[in-house]
């Protein structure tokens, strides 16, 4: 199973993720901003991170953007998963390089499905 990274500022979406994924088996490792994630991927490197977008300080498109243009952290997948639904935002997403992106509510097997796209399980 995987090392799964949650940032998500919302206590309530980042525990329904949590419970989702470690139901699946996985560990989750969670953290409640991109600026407190940044750091944190490049320590604990993570097998994948589930990133929201809004989010205070540095938001869930500037720390994709940061961790997939740094070599340290640009072989770790991130799937953005945000209440933002519009087709603008997942292109945007995706250019600041995330590789999945999910609209919130998100269902488990669709988490657990791109989660299993992006490690190449």
């Amino acid at each position: 199973m995987a090392r799964v990274m949650v940032v998500d500022d919302s206590p309530t979406d980042a525990l329904n993720l949590k419970n989702i994924l470690q139901k699946a088996g996985h560990t989750v490792i969670e953290a409640s901003s991109g600026s407190d994630a940044i750091p944190r991927i490049k320590s604990e490197r993570p097998d994948c991170v589930v990133m929201d977008v809004v989010m205070p300080g540095i938001n869930g498109f500037q720390a994709t953007r940061t961790l997939s243009r740094d070599p340290e952290t640009a072989s770790i997948p991130i799937i953005v998963c945000s209440s933002k639904s519009q087709e603008t935002d997942r292109v945007w997403a995706l250019r600041q390089g995330a590789r999945e992106y999910l609209v919130k509510p998100v269902k488990d097997n669709d988490l657990l499905s791109k989660i299993r796209t992006v490690i190449g399980a």
